[in-house]
């Protein structure tokens, strides 16, 4: 893994340890991110079947825009989360909901547990994090998400980290040169930073 790339953001989490999210490199980090998005558990992510060169071609054109983004999360420098943010109005999202001002998207994939199983708080810990660097670091108003309705865990879990959930919605396919998403039932929710941050 190269260690020479950009740490966008580093905090330490009492009780959890220090998370870094890293700017994810597409070679480097290919063969970590090819085995979390080829898990059965990770269906929702829509990169089950691909090959570790395909799943390579995505992030590196990824990396190639600036309206999305694509990290490496560490924890104590351990790979446990691949975060995506992107601008809503350059987003199929967009035809689901009125964008804000200060809006962010966010797509988050969580590594697999270790041997050790899940531990309680542990997601909680690292998006506390996650919620620290797109609202703060990043200078943002409002976090939204758009877990598939079907994906329970998920939506579940951004309803327990203060997530307010909007409406049910169908975000269109998109059939393009480069990018295919087929259509997808998604259960809206947002975060708005006064209520990640109070006061």
């Amino acid at each position: 893994m190269s260690e020479t790339r950009e740490t966008v953001y580093e905090e330490r989490v009492d009780g959890f340890g220090t998370v870094c999210v890293l700017r994810l490199d597409p070679q480097a980090d290919a063969e970590v991110v090819h085995s979390w998005v080829s898990e059965e558990r990770a269906a929702f992510w829509g990169m089950n079947g691909l090959t570790r060169d395909q799943v390579t071609e995505i992030y590196a054109h990824l990396d190639t825009l600036d309206t999305h983004h694509a990290y490496l999360v560490r924890r104590d420098g351990v790979p446990v989360a691949l975060l995506q943010t992107y601008e809503p109005e350059a987003d199929r999202v967009s035809e689901c909901y009125d964008v804000e001002p200060g809006d962010i998207g966010v797509h988050l994939l969580l590594a697999p547990a270790d041997e050790e199983g899940g531990r309680s708080g542990w997601t909680s810990g690292l998006l506390k994090a996650i919620t620290s660097y797109v609202l703060i670091g990043l200078d943002r108003r409002r976090i939204v998400v758009d877990p598939d309705v079907a994906n329970e865990k998920a939506v579940a879990r951004f309803g327990r980290q203060g997530f307010e959930a909007g409406p049910l919605v169908t975000l269109p396919e998109i059939d393009l040169p480069d990018v295919y998403l087929p259509e997808k039932k998604a259960q809206l929710a947002f975060l708005r930073r006064e209520v990640a941050f109070p006061g």
